[in-house]
């Protein structure tokens, strides 16, 4: 009798890691019931994002969030679905008509196609046929991402441009600066797993993980990888391109109907894409956490995608809790964290990967090891003083602004705090002393 292929063989037996040399046998049909359930699971994770924004945000803030279309308001999504392709779609006259409606398709298709090099699982069988849990593979796989989070942002800088609006082009403008700065700090936190995994392959990244995951091993890339995802995909507290209070709604302002609906849709994507990514470059792809990993069948299967789909979800709901917690920074404060302390850090940190690889390889001792974590402790120490010292220069500015307005003007005896001087010489230029007593102004 055989077992291939039945369910019972599918779950316990152990299934090979997938390589590149999976993906060479295509079959047509099986590639394009992999596209459409990617498709479909981008966008029904998109509808799910934000019925679950709305509601936690709601119980963070006390209030109750959608709740009438259907229970617990698990319609509102498709309700909104509904009502954007209904709205008015209107095009300004000053606008470029075809980079106008060009740049919101720009900006949503490279988010789908960047999610194509994720592996979801194993190798399984589907209609009898061996087959990974991923729709392609390159041995540059991971760059993919980063070249299509750069041609993303092209659909974001034309849309601002092709406006023909002064809040829309503010709004381009700050989208760009922010994407170059947090793409270099990405394309650094990736370097250090390169050189460790040996491989630039997504399914060689999550083979490398067998024994360990990158999370607890390269812990620095991690966290600056946190930083950099929340800044690439523009969310709080780095959503400077749609600051409401000073840009209206940024590059998108002029648009409506499905254009804007598809600059949304590639909002949520885009986070969904970073977080899978997180998923498999640190915490293991799809394989199952300890202690589920003593199992046998743990990793085999199909269970391995429900592992990486609570790994997918942890991140996305990290993204709800910042959006509900942080407020917006400052744009100065969004390019000093970029270029004055995720890429000089990310740089150390990797000339240290690079440095402990070679000596392991080399010497095949622990000796590495004490050094990388007494590097550690340096790295530590030089942001606690470069801390230190950023507290001293704003507290020296803050004094000197002080002393500034108390030369300038007196103390309040009630509350101590300087105040200006009251006595002004003139009055609009005429040349009219002001009166500095209620005897002059009585005329008494």
């Amino acid at each position: 009798m055989r077992l291939e292929g039945t369910l019972p063989h599918m779950l316990a037996a152990p299934a090979p890691n997938p390589t590149l040399a999976s993906f060479y046998p295509l079959t047509w049909w099986l590639v394009l019931l992999k596209v459409v359930v990617v498709f479909v699971f981008l966008l029904l994770t998109t509808m799910f994002m934000i019925w679950a924004e709305r509601r936690v945000i709601g119980r963070m803030q006390n209030r109750p969030g959608p709740n009438r279309a259907g229970p617990f308001g698990l319609l509102q999504p498709i309700a909104d679905a509904l009502k954007l392709p209904l709205k008015e779609d209107i095009i300004p006259r000053t606008a470029d008509k075809l980079i106008f409606v060009v740049a919101p398709i720009l900006s949503a298709a490279p988010a789908f196609v960047a999610f194509s090099i994720i592996p979801v699982g194993p190798v399984v069988s589907i209609f009898h046929h061996r087959t990974p849990l991923q729709l392609a593979d390159l041995p540059v796989a991971v760059l993919l991402v980063l070249a299509m989070s750069s041609i993303g942002v092209y659909g974001i800088v034309l849309a601002g441009w092709a406006s023909g609006s002064p809040y829309s082009l503010l709004g381009t403008l700050r989208s760009a600066a922010q994407v170059i700065s947090y793409e270099i700090a990405m394309g650094l936190a990736f370097v250090a797993v390169f050189l460790d995994a040996g491989s630039l392959s997504t399914t060689g990244i999550v083979t490398a993980q067998i024994h360990g995951w990158y999370v607890w091993v390269l812990a620095p890339s991690f966290i600056i990888y946190l930083v950099t995802m929340v800044g690439e995909t523009n969310r709080l507290p780095f959503d400077l391109p749609e600051g409401e209070g000073e840009l209206v709604a940024g590059y998108h302002t002029e648009y409506s109907s499905m254009k804007f609906a598809m600059f949304y849709l590639a909002e949520y994507v885009n986070m969904i894409t970073v977080s899978a990514l997180a998923t498999t470059l640190f915490l293991g792809g799809w394989r199952a956490p300890w202690p589920l990993s003593l199992w046998s069948g743990a990793n085999a299967g199909w269970w391995p995608v429900l592992w990486f789909l609570i790994k997918l979800f942890i991140f996305l709901f990290c993204y709800i809790w910042l959006r509900g917690t942080l407020p917006r920074v400052r744009y100065d404060q969004l390019m000093a964290i970029g270029w004055k302390f995720l890429i000089p850090v990310s740089i150390v940190w990797i000339l240290l990967v690079a440095t402990v690889r070679a000596w392991r390889l080399d010497s095949h001792s622990t000796a590495p090891y004490v050094v990388f974590g007494l590097v550690i402790v340096l790295i530590l120490a030089l942001i606690t003083m470069w801390d230190s010292a950023a507290q001293q220069r704003a507290a020296r500015f803050a004094a000197a602004e002080e002393a500034d307005i108390a030369e300038a003007g007196t103390t309040d005896p009630a509350t101590g705090f300087p105040v200006p001087p009251l006595d002004l010489p003139h009055y609009h230029g005429v040349g009219i002393d002001t009166p500095t007593s209620s005897r002059e102004v009585t005329g008494a």
